[in-house]
């Protein structure tokens, strides 16, 4: 390797039902990565959470058939300052040489402060938020609950517990009935890409989607269901520690909400950057935005998610959830999103990696 270039690891794969999301995001940052600027080497994790250095090209991970192309074991040394990733090769081992890694993953075990927690033990310095952040970002309860300390509007909800669901079901059902009318919303409290999240319109619906959401997550959020506009905010750490906020995107998703097929296997979905919205909601939400990636502590960058519900004659805001390692796609939400406001997505890889702490 050609060390006057800084040494960028790029991290994908991983045991999240969001594996396939963070193969399409690889893809596209290795297409675009700054090779002058940077030598690039690549590790896989399957979905089983093997870890494997991969050196064949983007063709097959989209495929999916990258961990059965040149690829060999992963070992991670958590010894901090002298740790990182050893591989074995010609029947020795050999430390994988990185200045800094850039996880382009997506889901549990990998943006839940799991995997951030590794690298900040091993003193390897990485793109996007730490271990706490990442955490409570990805715990929507957890987040419901700091930022109404905050008066961050955001839809009424109720956390349920697995075990509490099977050992008193109608005490559950009970409960959220006297604090919520139908429909409401239903999700895993720790998961991404609205997988396990659905919508229920009485009672044997909302414990279909209660036991739905349970196989993801033993923290079950039900919510008030928000009839308006899904629109999101990027969010971009400068070298400084400024932040960079993009315009609004507005996402109309056609029939339903914006469940996991409408993000990635259909083209149901519309999108309009700018937002449809009205400027000075614009200016509340990127208020609104720039406090909550404060109050998390966040790193790097994140997208942060709001419903627009017309009230009035004006625009009220809601909060909906913070991604903390959002698509990263070229034509993810994200990338457009900073796009528009001057930031292509060449240069986007280059600032994100000069935010990389441990």
């Amino acid at each position: 390797m050609n060390t006057e270039k800084k040494r960028v690891c790029l991290l994908f794969g991983g045991r999240s039902n969001e594996y396939k999301v963070s193969l399409r995001s690889v893809c596209s940052v290795l297409k675009n990565i700054d090779r002058e600027r940077y030598d690039v080497s690549t590790i896989g994790i399957t979905s089983e959470g093997v870890f494997y250095l991969y050196r064949g090209g983007p063709d097959e991970i989209a495929a999916d058939t990258w961990a059965s192309g040149d690829v060999c074991p992963i070992a991670v040394d958590p010894a901090h300052g002298r740790g990182g990733f050893w591989y074995r090769e010609g029947g020795e081992y050999k430390k994988l040489p990185v200045d800094v890694v850039f996880p382009v993953v997506h889901g549990k075990y990998c943006e839940d402060g799991t995997l951030q927690g590794m690298l900040s033990m091993c003193g390897v310095p990485y793109v996007g938020c730490g271990c706490a952040a990442s955490a409570v970002s990805m715990d929507k309860t957890l987040t419901k609950l700091i930022l109404s300390n905050y008066e961050v509007p955001q839809a009424n909800a109720v956390a349920v517990d697995a075990r509490e669901l099977h050992d008193a079901e109608d005490d559950v059902v009970s409960r959220i009935e006297s604090m919520l009318s139908y429909p409401v919303f239903v999700k895993p409290s720790s998961s991404g890409s609205s997988v396990g999240a659905s919508k229920a319109t009485d009672r044997e619906a909302l414990l279909r989607a209660m036991h739905e959401a349970e196989l993801i997550d033993r923290k079950i959020l039900v919510e008030e269901y928000i009839v308006g506009r899904e629109v999101e905010i990027a969010a971009l750490e400068e070298a400084d520690g400024s932040v960079t906020l993009s315009c609004c995107g507005e996402i109309d998703p056609g029939e339903g909400f914006y469940d996991y097929e409408t993000k990635y296997e259909n083209d149901r979905a519309k999108y309009y950057i700018p937002a449809h919205i009205m400027p000075e909601t614009e200016i509340r939400i990127k208020e609104t935005a720039s406090l909550i990636f404060a109050v998390l502590g966040c790193r790097g960058f994140a997208r942060v998610d709001f419903f627009v519900r017309d009230f009035k004659g004006t625009e009220q805001i809601v909060f909906n959830e913070i991604n903390t390692l959002p698509g990263f796609t070229s034509i993810s939400m994200y990338p457009q999103l900073m796009e528009k406001i001057g930031i292509p997505y060449k240069e986007l890889i280059t600032r994100l990696i000069n935010t990389a702490g441990v």
